[in-house]
């Protein structure tokens, strides 16, 4: 991966052997975490309470079918089969399939959606221009007319989103919960209830203080201990297997899950919520997936993973069969069937794999916040970027403190792993029905197959997947309400901000200036031009924004080169550094106003300020290059309603086009070489500006002027209007309305972040412009 100027450059993965078996190996640390530490509490949540193990074997039996079929059927057949098919340009997980269908459909809410963003070269529709007459044609056509569908679809996606932050608060909680419980074995009844709590919170507290410090430190030693803990969890199996009952194998047959219903009836139908706890962690071999490969997922989940954990769970299976009395304060758990010679070497393990797949679903939880941020679904929050070589790899304060705060309370709060599996289980089977939705709706309207084909998926998977949610759903006093309570907290946040900023965008729209407007001013606008670039920050990607006739009505002063701002992100998840800008003037060119829209994907990294600046004034001279050239493969013209917009990349995506150089007294030619044109100021300020021009037609006097005074400008200095916007409901608006605007909206924005490449901008050389917005 190469992350040049801090912008994110797609790798391109070679799917050479020794490549995919390497990326293979990593993927066990990073993805497979949380799935190989489940037999750890699976059997103990499943034999809790509704079921018992009885000397005939038929519900230890029944569980190990079940567990078998379960595996096989969800984690190998529907994700490694099917569903990493459905990647968004490589990258996977909820929100990647969500804006895998706003680009095949027209559903997505994302306000500042323009043409010129379908033409990025990732955002590709495979399958695109069905036919009318086909059923794919008309659901799509039907998603497109009806709103309220489109609402029940992002609702969808962020019900999902939600429970996977729910996952976030609860999987690192009952898995170092459950290797800490090891000690039960090694210690009387006393002292472990006084030792096994505060161990768990220590574990934790330490967790979630280390994330600061990136997966990237530590993370070479993620793959060997998960791969030292499958070694360990499937030899313990194989040695259970011969040692207490080889015939174990017989109870894969589903034959074995038809007897243990038909005996355990009610009471068996509700231990399903715990055998759901052995495909914990199976998203994230979709959530991943922009880390490494296809072949490299279902390589390691094939033929390490999958056989790994069928032989743990039949070790298991196989030293209960013969073990029918087990002292009730141990219960039926991992470390009975442990040799008691291992015991200790066993529990270090496990507690290392434990902290390893907690790792995983925290860095995943950060990973899918930062998407929801950048598509307008949470609020602006400070992302900080851990490694400079995988894109992925991110910590979020406030995130990392409130879901320490939270895995703490329900650790401290339930004190079993009963409950805290009843409420995992719930977040995990929420996600995949979830998952299943959407990619029905992948099937015919991405791949261009039969609605046919999309219900038997649905059927399939989703009645699976249902009897366990409602396996789950019916523990709800006994721990399943919290990912419920949970979800419904982060979706209020999340559908509150993003209403606001629906509504925050329509005044911004409905308000604008119109063109004439500032023609009618003339060149001057009206007012006196001072020296200095003046960047006006808007949401707006065409027209002229209210603030600015605000700012110009009060204090008629501004600077000789005036820019309008847009930053955005696009519903794809990364933006090739040459199609990053899209420049337009406004007006004349006496005027010397530009519009500079900046495209990011929800996976992108933002420049820092200084490079953001090189790189802005750069795409504002290569427009007016451009402009006296013919317009040839690299340089594409677009236009949006009265606005010509060109696409032009960053300085460093476009080593021919125009550079910038900025240096002191003593400088040397960048390039060095006779064939490149320079255009200097004449004015010897401090630091000096310059463009260098690649080989070209001659400048006309007019672009030549123009660049001149660009340069002069940048010397003089940038200087940032940013908008204070105060949104407040309208007077006649519902109670719930101004409930969620007055109080909702206004409480996240005044306590969320800034634009995101305004925080590192001078406070000297930044004015912000008060505004109340009446929505």
């Amino acid at each position: 991966m190469d992350l040049e100027g801090g912008v994110y450059r797609k790798p391109v993965k070679k799917e050479s052997w020794k490549n995919v078996l390497i990326l293979a190996y990593q993927s066990l640390g990073v993805v497979y975490g949380d799935l190989s530490t489940s037999p750890l509490y699976v059997y103990k949540s499943t034999f809790a309470e509704d079921i018992t193990h009885s000397e005939t074997n038929e519900e230890i039996y029944g569980v190990l079918s079940f567990v078998f079929w379960t595996l096989t059927l969800v984690p190998l057949l529907k994700y490694v089969f099917i569903v990493l098919r459905a990647d968004d340009n490589g990258e996977g997980g909820t929100f990647a399939l969500y804006s895998l269908l706003c680009r095949h459909a027209k559903i997505s809410f994302m306000p500042n959606c323009q043409v010129a963003d379908e033409e990025l070269s990732a955002y590709k529709k495979d399958h695109i221009g069905l036919p009318d007459t086909t059923k794919g044609s008309r659901l799509k056509s039907t998603l497109e007319k009806h709103r309220v569908l489109q609402k029940m679809l992002l609702v969808l996606a962020l019900i999902g989103t939600c429970m996977v932050i729910g996952d976030g608060v609860l999987t690192p909680a009952i898995s170092v919960f459950s290797a800490v419980s090891g000690l039960e074995l090694s210690m009387s009844k006393e002292h472990h209830k006084y030792v096994e709590l505060p161990v768990a919170c220590f574990i934790l507290v330490c967790l979630f203080a280390l994330q600061h410090y990136g997966t990237h430190r530590v993370g070479f030693l993620f793959a060997p201990i998960v791969v030292t803990w499958l070694l360990c969890i499937s030899s313990i199996g194989v040695y259970n297997i011969i040692h207490w009952n080889p015939h174990v194998y017989q109870a894969l047959s589903p034959y074995y899950m038809y007897k243990f219903l038909k005996k355990t009836q009610r009471g068996g139908w509700m231990s399903l919520g715990g055998i759901l706890l052995c495909i914990t962690g199976s998203e994230a071999m979709f959530a991943d997936l922009g880390h490494f490969s296809q072949s490299s997922i279902k390589i390691a989940f094939t033929s390490v993973v999958y056989p790994s954990l069928i032989l743990a769970y039949m070790g298991q299976a196989a030293y209960l069969s013969k073990h029918h009395i087990i002292e009730s304060n141990y219960q039926i758990g991992f470390y009975v069937s442990v040799p008691e010679r291992l015991r200790w070497p066993v529990l270090a393990i496990a507690i290392l794999a434990a902290v390893v797949g907690s790792q995983a679903i925290i860095t995943g939880t950060f990973s899918i916040i930062k998407q929801c941020s950048a598509l307008g679904c949470f609020p602006r929050v400070k992302i900080i970027h851990t490694s400079s070589k995988m894109h992925g790899q991110i910590y979020i304060p406030e995130i990392n403190w409130i879901l320490m705060l939270l895995c703490l309370a329900v650790t401290i709060g339930f004190r079993d792993t009963k409950r805290l599996g009843n409420a995992s289980g719930l977040a995990v089977i929420t996600v995949m029905l979830v998952t299943t939705c959407l990619m029905s709706l992948v099937i015919v309207l991405c791949w261009n197959q039969s609605i046919f084909l999309a219900i038997c998926f649905i059927l399939f998977f989703g009645a699976i997947e249902a009897l366990y949610f409602s396996a789950s759903l019916i523990k709800f006093r006994e721990g399943a309400w919290v990912p419920i309570v949970l979800s419904f907290v982060f979706m209020v946040v999340m559908y509150v901000w993003h209403y606001g900023t629906l509504k925050k965008y329509e005044f911004d729209v409905q308000n604008k200036v119109s063109i004439n407007w500032l023609l009618n001013l003339g060149p001057s606008l009206g007012i006196v031009r001072v020296r200095g670039i003046g960047l006006v920050h808007t949401e707006l990607v065409s027209g002229i924004p209210a603030i600015f006739s605000h700012f110009v009505t009060n204090l008629p002063a501004f600077h000789q080169v005036l820019v309008f701002l847009c930053i955005k992100s696009v519903p794809v998840p990364y933006v090739q550094p040459e199609e990053r800008f899209l420049v337009g003037r406004i007006g004349p060119k006496e005027y010397r106003i530009y519009r500079c829209i900046v495209r990011y994907g929800y996976h992108d990294i933002q420049k820092d300020d200084v490079e953001f600046e090189k790189d802005l004034v750069c795409s504002i001279a290569e427009l007016i290059r451009s402009e006296t050239m013919e317009p040839n493969g690299r340089v594409e013209d677009l236009q949006k309603e009265d606005e010509k917009m060109t696409v032009v990349g960053t300085s460093s995506a476009h080593a021919e086009g125009v550079q910038i150089c900025e240096e002191d007294e003593d400088f040397t030619d960048i390039a060095g070489s006779s064939e490149l044109k320079e255009i200097q100021s004449p004015v010897y300020p401090r630091k000096r500006v310059r463009f260098v021009l690649p080989e070209s037609p001659r400048l006309d006097l007019g672009a030549r002027a123009e660049l001149q005074e660009l340069m002069e400008a940048r010397e003089a200095g940038m200087a940032f209007i940013l908008g204070h916007s105060y949104v407040k409901a309208k007077r006649q608006s519902s109670l719930i309305k101004r409930l969620v605007i007055n109080f909702g909206y206004d409480f996240l924005r005044r306590n969320s972040r800034g634009p995101t490449y305004a925080s590192s901008i001078p406070h000297v050389s930044t004015l912000e412009v008060g505004m109340v917005y009446l929505v």
